[in-house]
């Protein structure tokens, strides 16, 4: 360690106080191990890449791991306030993704394992199954200067078990939005006075997760909802007094288009904005590629089946918070993207 550069140690120092002084001598060796180690980040390569493949006592970093008391939860926290220092302005949102990855893995001993779909190898028409670990990540988007893109810069991951591993452990099964919900809940625990930006993918997109969601303060969520989504009008005013309606008060109005048909109606109006995230840090990034989105504003309340109070107070923001987006440009992975949530 006497050969690190200062620089390299001062962004360590800030990690020291979670440990004990003697496992923090062996975590510095792990960390940079684990950053110069290619392939397999396994203990045994982090020794082979520091030079210590001959240490007597090796089982010492192995205990870091699984002995040696230390909250990763403090270390997120601490990762967390040092990202948003150095890449986000003061009065800027804090914009957050969040989504799962599958670690591949194989073992008897590794409990936690779980049948998930690969997304990297499975298309619309082809299915690919893969074992191993399923852990949910939220990370911080933000611009990287000399990179000229978003980077996400991962700071909290949680393993999310299978359905199987709670059933035969007589638990109770937590979803992936159960978790994200306390994701969320945390990271709010963290930055209580910071607006968060919390995008999301379609998986994220269920109404129970929204509702949770909405109660936080400064928290907005955006995701992707289905484009065959049944969308119907909030409902309609319960007549009261003699002669009035009878029955359970409807839950429900006239349903809405579906957002593929709005999207390919040619009477549907759309508003054009242009977003450039990079064109902001740097006068040369002006010429880069920029999305060119449709916006349709008319459609800013509707209810889904299930949830009547989700965009409630969305409806009475003045700017549209639930909206159909048409991406104009020639790539069309972006339709029928919708924002849910409201930021206060």
């Amino acid at each position: 360690m006497l050969t690190l550069p200062k620089r390299i140690i001062q962004v360590l120092r800030h990690f020291e106080e979670v440990f004990s002084e003697r496992v923090w001598e062996w975590v510095k060796v792990l960390l940079i191990g684990a950053i110069l180690a290619p392939g397999e980040r396994t203990v045994a390569a982090v020794l082979r890449v520091m030079g210590q493949q001959n240490e007597q006592q090796f089982q010492n970093y192995h205990r870091v791991l699984n002995r040696a008391k230390w909250s990763s939860r403090k270390l997120s926290r601490l990762l967390l306030l040092l990202l948003v220092h150095l890449f986000v302005a003061n009065d800027a949102p804090i914009v957050v993704g969040i989504d799962e990855t599958i670690e591949r893995r194989r073992g008897a001993k590794i409990a936690a394992r779980g049948v998930y779909r690969d997304p990297v190898r499975s298309s619309k028409e082809f299915f690919v199954k893969t074992n191993g670990l399923r852990w949910i990540s939220m990370m911080l988007l933000t611009p990287i200067p000399w990179a000229c893109r978003v980077w996400a810069l991962p700071f909290l991951t949680v393993l999310a078990p299978s359905e199987r591993y709670h059933q035969e452990r007589n638990k109770r099964h937590k979803t992936i939005t159960d978790w994200a919900r306390q994701m969320i809940r945390q990271l709010r625990r963290w930055l209580p006075e910071r607006g968060v930006v919390i995008v999301a993918d379609g998986t994220y997109a269920v109404l129970e997760f929204l509702t949770a969601v909405k109660g936080l303060a400064k928290i907005t969520v955006i995701t992707r909802l289905r484009l065959d989504a049944c969308l119907y009008d909030p409902a309609p005013q319960r007549k009261a007094g003699k002669g009035g309606q009878r029955g359970r008060p409807a839950l429900k109005g006239k349903r809405q288009p579906k957002l593929s048909d709005r999207l390919h109606d040619p009477k549907t109006a759309w508003k054009k904005h242009t977003v450039s995230c990079m064109e902001a840090l740097n006068a040369k990034w002006k010429s880069r590629p920029v999305r060119l989105f449709g916006i349709n504003l008319r459609s800013r309340r509707w209810r889904s089946v299930g949830c009547s109070f989700v965009i409630l107070k969305a409806n009475l923001s003045p700017s549209p918070c639930c909206v159909p987006i048409k991406v104009l440009m020639p790539s069309k992975s972006w339709n029928g993207l919708c924002c849910a949530g409201l930021s206060r």
